[in-house]
């Protein structure tokens, strides 16, 4: 059974891909989903419902930091994921699913309510990463009410356009998942030249490429 690497863009993982190729390797395949949750949460779930399922799936990605003590490049394991902007605006408050009462606290596959991922067998390389809280939205947060709103109801460490699609769609087929991120940006008004994208691919890379090598000892 192979390691499944998804990603939302190539950019992201093009480095792997490239070394992948080069090494000839056939124990490791490569997904890109596209961007977004219903991009992710299609290819994600094609991919699954097919046959020869992957041992485990680790999506890896680039991703924004709600936490000031949180450096760019640095690299975090993402635990538990929020469905941030799912829901209805309701005299100006948002409110998700799980608080208008369409959806039940610990329904399948949620636990209370965000998707946690009880996957305990981590590579050696991520192993020693922070582990994180994150969530995932359809729009960028790029306004101080969104960003306020998003602290104060989830407190979120990052916030990603595709986390909480790999942990539903891993846990409704049951299949072993990882969420490997590097932060790009803090999660702030939208000023791209603060992001730092180089480094957090490269950073997103060495570590994807070092577990690629422990899966292969490991087998």
């Amino acid at each position: 059974m192979k390691l499944l690497v998804a990603a939302a863009t190539e950019a992201e993982i093009q480095p792997t891909i490239a070394w992948l190729k080069e090494s000839g390797r056939t124990d490791v395949e490569t997904i890109i989903t596209g961007i977004g949750l219903f991009s992710a949460a299609f290819a994600l779930g094609k991919r699954l419902a097919a046959g020869d399922r992957p041992a485990l799936v680790l999506q890896a990605g680039i991703a924004g930091t709600f936490d000031r003590n949180v450096k760019l490049g640095d690299a975090l394991l993402v635990e538990k994921e929020y469905f941030g902007d799912l829901g209805a605006e309701d005299n100006g408050v948002f409110r998700d699913l799980f608080s208008i009462g369409l959806w039940k606290h610990d329904m399948h596959p949620f636990t209370n309510n965000y998707l946690l991922n009880p996957f305990d067998r981590v590579p050696p390389s991520l192993a020693q990463l922070p582990r994180a809280s994150a969530v995932s939205v359809n729009t960028v947060s790029g306004e101080a009410a969104t960003i306020a709103q998003l602290e104060q109801q989830y407190a979120p460490t990052l916030e990603s356009m595709e986390g909480a699609a790999l942990h539903y769609a891993c846990l409704m087929e049951n299949v072993p998942f990882l969420q490997l991120r590097t932060v790009s940006n803090y999660v702030e008004q939208r000023d791209k030249s603060k992001w730092d994208i180089k480094s957090a691919v490269i950073r997103l890379n060495t570590l994807l490429r070092d577990t690629i090598n422990e899966w292969n000892n490991e087998r």
